[in-house]
């Protein structure tokens, strides 16, 4: 079963019948569905990597009155997807109008990198899940107890699965097993140290401390524990691991910073949507530029000096 990461539905109607287009971006595969009064009458998909990633689908049925129906679905741009609707080659609807259906430049050269290998995402699809659901747990525990007892509970299922992790063989917690665990206790033990909701806010920037100085002391000693534990989880090939650890233990500090910011001046509830939302929008942004800095391309210019032998 491969993952969602993003679905958009565009609906349009042709001859009085009722239709949508179903896009589906998702861990390995972009699935489009057209369906017609409900039913589906045409599917098409590509992998999210490699020579046919960046092509548009492409998807037909024929209508109660015998004419041809296309449809044409794909990215406008890295957030958004567009559809063009044609009946015997007539075009009769545009989600976007005046858009052109075609994969952003910069977002086809990623998508054609021979240094991406998704299938390190399909690998720890597991524990990207569970990371992900004790996030959203933890989140739904809050707003139903208080952010102690949250932090509590998070501990409790960490070490629950380690344990489970001893008998069976799926892979639940990933390569930064023990360090995740390590951070869920530290968390607890200082919601039961100080007992106060200002405490519970401020783990994030003091966990996020700690775990940014042993990042970036791994990456300066070379990244052979951390930085390549988090190679498992990433689907470039060319990271250097030492690079990799010290940008990413940079982005902790930064934000483990705004973590302190919203937390000292904004309310719980405003803290606590913006560290279960919206930090993870950010640092994932942010790990971009790391990722650029770890492949040695963060700086690299855009235009290469021509040679004066050329001249």
């Amino acid at each position: 079963m491969d993952i969602t990461y993003a679905r958009y539905r565009r609906r349009f109607t042709v001859q009085g019948l009722a239709c949508e287009v179903i896009f589906r971006f998702g861990l390995a595969r972009a699935r489009t569905e057209l369906l017609v009064a409900g039913e589906i009458r045409a599917e098409d998909s590509t992998p999210v990597m490699g020579p046919d990633s960046t092509r548009n689908h492409h998807l037909a049925t024929t209508l109660p009155d015998g004419s041809t129906m296309e449809v044409e679905a794909g990215y406008i741009s890295w957030v958004n997807v567009g559809i063009a609707v044609q009946v015997n080659g007539a075009p009769v609807h545009e989600s976007h109008p005046g858009r052109r259906i075609a994969y952003p430049e910069s977002a086809r050269k990623m998508a054609s990198d021979t240094n991406v290998d998704m299938s390190r995402y399909k690998a720890n699809k597991v524990p990207l899940l569970v990371d992900i659901g004790l996030g959203i747990l933890f989140y739904v525990l809050a707003k139903l107890t208080d952010l102690t007892t949250a932090a509590l509970a998070g501990a409790v299922i960490g070490l629950a699965l380690v344990v489970v992790q001893r008998f069976v063989k799926v892979d639940l917690l990933g390569g930064l097993a023990m360090f995740g665990v390590v951070m869920l206790l530290l968390s607890a033990a200082l919601a039961l140290i100080f007992q106060d909701d200002m405490a519970v806010k401020m783990r994030s920037t003091i966990l996020g401390s700690i775990s940014a100085v042993l990042f970036l002391g791994d990456g300066l000693l070379g990244g052979n524990r951390l930085g390549k534990g988090m190679l498992r989880y990433l689907p470039y090939t060319d990271l250097d691991s030492g690079r990799l650890a010290i940008g990413l233990g940079l982005l902790g500090l930064v934000m483990a910073g705004l973590n302190y910011g919203v937390a000292l001046y904004a309310s719980t509830d405003v803290w606590l949507f913006y560290s279960t939302f919206v930090d993870f929008v950010l640092a994932a942004g942010l790990t971009m530029l790391v990722f650029r800095y770890a492949r040695g391309r963060l700086f690299v210019r855009r235009h290469q000096t021509v040679s004066p032998i050329a001249k």
